[in-house]
């Protein structure tokens, strides 16, 4: 083959080709404008749904016009009604200062006469306590000696080798208050055999 019949060739191959593209670029464009299409179709339906509404916006700002113009002097009169409560509040707080300055007063009074009245307290307690004090003593050793003399007591005998100072038979008598003991039945045996 001569050399431009390569040429060629290359030149038909590359037209073919050219072709091929072109008619694939042709269809997504198309599928592209049909998608574009049914937007566009879409959007003009929001559109015309949308209008009513508008108008209906249109009609509620049209109303709303004079209620915002008499809006300027109710916010004047409500800074008015504002600055007001502000100057009483400033006075009500200068009204419980001065009732929290004389509840602290009364309160630091009420702790003084509270502390003078316990030291007096305190002194005339003492000064009983020194009065009583002899009389009370006396009383409690009477008390006692009297709870002493109304307990029973038992006699123990202790032996010979216990006794530090024994009496003629080797035995020593001592006073002790009464208890109770427990016996085995063994202990008991024995008591009855001694007898």
């Amino acid at each position: 083959m001569s050399p431009i019949q390569i040429a060629l060739l290359l030149l038909a191959v590359a037209g073919v080709w050219a072709i091929v593209e072109l008619a694939l670029t042709l269809r997504k464009t198309r599928t592209v404008v049909d998608s574009l299409d049914k937007t566009v179709n879409d959007l003009n339906n929001t559109i015309a749904e949308a209008q009513p509404v508008v108008a209906k916006l249109d009609g509620a700002v049209d109303e709303l016009t004079p209620a915002l113009a008499q809006m300027e002097p109710l916010l004047k009169s409500s800074k008015t009604a504002v600055d007001a409560l502000t100057s009483n509040l400033v006075e009500v707080e200068a009204v419980v200062r001065d009732i929290s300055e004389v509840t602290g007063s009364m309160a630091e009074a009420s702790n003084a006469v509270s502390s003078v009245t316990d030291s007096a307290a305190g002194a005339v307690q003492k000064l009983f306590n020194k009065v009583k004090a002899p009389a009370a003593d006396a009383d409690r050793k009477l008390a006692a000696a009297a709870a002493e003399a109304e307990q029973p007591t038992e006699r123990v005998l202790i032996g010979e080798d216990e006794a530090a100072a024994g009496d003629d038979d080797g035995q020593k008598s001592v006073s002790k208050p009464a208890q109770y003991y427990t016996y085995t039945p063994a202990e008991t045996s024995e008591e009855s055999c001694d007898e």
